[in-house]
């Protein structure tokens, strides 16, 4: 019936081909990391966010992308993302559409246990696409899951009907949300029983949880996949990077990530090995349509104002690339042709035509995490300094990412905010679509009249190419009005030790199950 079905390894992105690796040669280890290296079973990691929910398809965390490796350790997805983002078999061996898309099939991995040992079932996967789907459940890609119905399983298939086209669904079904539960176990202990004991197919099973403090995991003896090189996997949540560079170099942590490119180079001359690697996280400054910026010289002016080649070169070191859109250089609906240049002059007129100058400045708030990305304080600092000569007199607010994503949910972020967007899959739904269509839960923008009519056609648009350049034009009337600030793609650093193997993953994924020994 189903005439699209995808087979692993087609389709391909190589989202990474140009990226330019850069892993760290290693250099000579001094005597207490080498007693330390090579001789526990136990990898240490420390991590730079904490781990508010156990539920990967609830609540406004399960859309950070950050703590998603955290996810991926425990549960398996319908799909999985191979490090250069393009698909590959997960709980699902195969996928696709029936020839007029109006149902999606789905064959189930055989062999596959949850880690209280019952086998997963089609039916475990149907439930998940089902509950997902249900708005009841608090999934915040809802939206997504619901254009599917009438899911059900049949001997080792699932099978839905199409209530809306979709054209990225499969790509969710390896991103955010896109998780499998164990239907008879959660419906046995509920919602809070699975925070306490959350059960998974994934490679290791958590044996125990301190909020705030960190986690253990053991290697789970039934998981489908490879068998992975550490038995006991701790977590530290480390939310400070300075905390986390002390943590690898006490060596009382193995491994430790999304530090300061400077201090990623300082360890590497130190003897530790240090990746820094292009990923799909872009720095953002997300503007609220609430004044001062429904001005649009305003807008205009603190867009032009911000030198992102200056940031990228003398405050993080060249490890970034300046972008101009909400797509990255490899993401489908890149478009070469959108630039915002950094103009200070024109930015100074259009702020004095909107009233202000430095001796009468703009004064508004400006939200930033500090610690989550490297230098993202830091980076915010040096643009409120650049707003500052413009005549924007701006008030830095530190907030914890979690905070970020309550506040956007209820559109009571800082008329400016700071923000880390990441785009695994790649899709202008995901980068354009979701940050800015007013209906979004994860918009700051609200333009219900013309950037929605521009947004709204693309959501079920079956001619993929007129999907894409529908996205370019949208991106372009963005760029054009100013309504949002894209900054930097990121490279992310991940430090560890001597003795330790690991390669970078294009979605940022550091994932304990692919860490091995060198």
């Amino acid at each position: 019936m189903h005439d699209h079905i995808h087979h692993p390894c087609t389709g391909r992105r190589h989202f990474l081909r140009h990226s330019g690796l850069a892993l760290a040669a290693l250099g000579s280890a001094a005597g207490p990391l080498q007693v330390l290296a090579q001789t526990q079973s136990t990898l240490t990691i420390a991590y730079n966010v904490d781990l508010p929910s156990w539920d990967p398809t609830v609540g406004p965390s399960a859309v950070n992308p950050t703590i998603q490796s955290l996810y991926k350790a425990v549960f398996s997805q319908f799909i999985d993302q191979n490090p250069d983002l393009s698909l590959k078999p997960d709980l699902l061996s195969e996928w696709g559409w029936n020839a007029d898309k109006t149902q999606i099939g789905m064959t189930v991995r055989r062999g596959a246990k949850w880690h209280d040992g019952s086998a997963v079932s089609a039916e475990d996967v149907a439930w998940s696409l089902r509950r997902a789907g249900d708005p009841k459940t608090g999934n915040p890609i809802q939206f997504v899951w619901s254009k599917v119905g009438n899911v059900r399983a049949q001997g080792d298939k699932v099978i839905a009907d199409v209530k809306e086209f979709e054209p990225a669904f499969f790509k969710w079904m390896a991103f955010l949300t896109g998780y499998v539960l164990p239907r008879a176990h959660y419906e046995k202990v509920g919602a809070a029983g699975f925070e306490r004991k959350p059960v998974g197919s994934g490679p290791y099973q958590v044996e125990e949880f301190v909020q705030g403090s960190h986690m253990r995991l053991r290697a789970f003896k039934g998981y489908f996949g490879p068998q992975p090189a550490f038995e006991t996997v701790v977590v530290k949540f480390t939310t400070d990077p300075s905390a986390r560079v002390a943590e690898l170099e006490s060596g009382r942590s193995d491994l430790t990530l999304e530090i300061p490119y400077e201090e990623a180079e300082r360890l590497r001359g130190r003897g530790f090995n240090a990746s820094i690697a292009p990923v799909s996280d872009i720095g953002m400054i997300f503007l609220t349509n609430v004044e001062p910026m429904t001005n649009d010289k305003v807008r205009q002016a603190l867009t032009l104002a911000v030198d992102k080649k200056g940031l990228a070169e003398r405050l993080l070191k060249g490890h970034v690339t300046p972008i101009d859109t909400l797509q990255a250089k490899d993401y489908a609906a890149f478009d070469a042709g959108i630039g915002v240049p950094f103009d200070a002059r024109r930015a100074a007129a259009l702020m004095a035509e909107a009233g202000y100058s430095r001796s009468k400045p703009l004064k508004f708030k400006v939200q930033t995490t500090r610690g989550f990305k490297p230098k993202d304080f830091e980076v915010m600092q040096a643009i409120a300094g650049m707003w500052k000569a413009i005549g924007a007199d701006v008030e830095l607010e530190v907030y914890e990412v979690a905070k970020h994503y309550e506040l956007r949910a209820q559109h009571k972020l800082a008329p400016a905010a700071f923000y880390n967007w990441g785009n695994s899959i790649g899709d202008p739904s995901t980068s354009t679509g979701f940050a800015m269509f007013s209906h979004s839960p994860h918009s700051a923008w609200k333009d219900p009249k013309t950037l929605d009519a521009l947004i709204a056609p693309l959501w079920g648009e079956k001619d993929e190419a007129k999907r894409i350049a529908g996205y370019k034009a949208v991106d372009r009337y963005i760029a054009d009005n100013a309504l949002v600030i894209p900054l930097f793609q990121y490279s992310q650093t991940v430090v560890y030790r001597k003795g330790l193997r690991f390669a970078p993953h294009g979605a940022g994924f550091v994932l304990p199950q692919t860490v091995g020994r060198a």
